[in-house]
């Protein structure tokens, strides 16, 4: 059986098709937010504002995280590879914490490790998930969101410093 990393350590596993990606600058416990946080987004972007959401408004999250392959990015299509891929350390369960804390300790490690474009594109790409999410069957316009959905996207928005 292979060794894992230790938490802290270097991350020591290759993504499919992005061998040496900028990824190598980031411990596992990192690269493991980087790539959890997405998902978390879309569950937090579920039960956030009508509570009628359906499986439609998490089928446009999940889409959204795919468009991820399309960005103009190493860092946010290696993630995406790496969601697909399920490719993660396994490193000891840690105790769920607040998304909006995720966000910002997401945005303190890509500010840290990650080139400022790579850095910029994954917060965009999430914050864009939560978005699809939150827009799924009610169209594109943001005044059509309900002010707990409004207000969601502009608390996830601040602590992934988008505005």
């Amino acid at each position: 059986m292979p060794s894992q990393p230790a938490p802290g350590d270097p991350l020591s596993f290759p993504v499919p098709g992005f061998p040496n990606v900028a990824i190598d600058v980031f411990t596992a416990r990192e690269w493991e937010s980087l790539v959890r946080l997405p998902g978390r987004v879309i569950v937090a972007a579920t039960r956030a504002g009508d509570p009628g959401r359906t499986v439609e408004e998490g089928l446009a999250g999940l889409a959204a995280m795919a468009a991820g392959r399309m960005f103009d990015s190493d860092l946010v299509r290696a993630v995406v590879a790496a969601v697909y891929a399920e490719r993660l350390p396994s490193t000891p369960s840690r105790p769920a914490r607040d998304l909006l804390d995720e966000c910002r300790e997401a945005r303190r490690i890509l500010g840290e490790r990650a080139d400022p474009a790579d850095s910029a594109a994954y917060r965009q790409w999430v914050q864009s998930i939560a978005a699809r999410v939150c827009t799924a069957g009610r169209g594109p316009a943001a005044g059509q969101l309900g002010p707990v959905d409004r207000r969601f996207l502009a608390d996830l928005g601040q602590a992934l410093g988008m505005g």
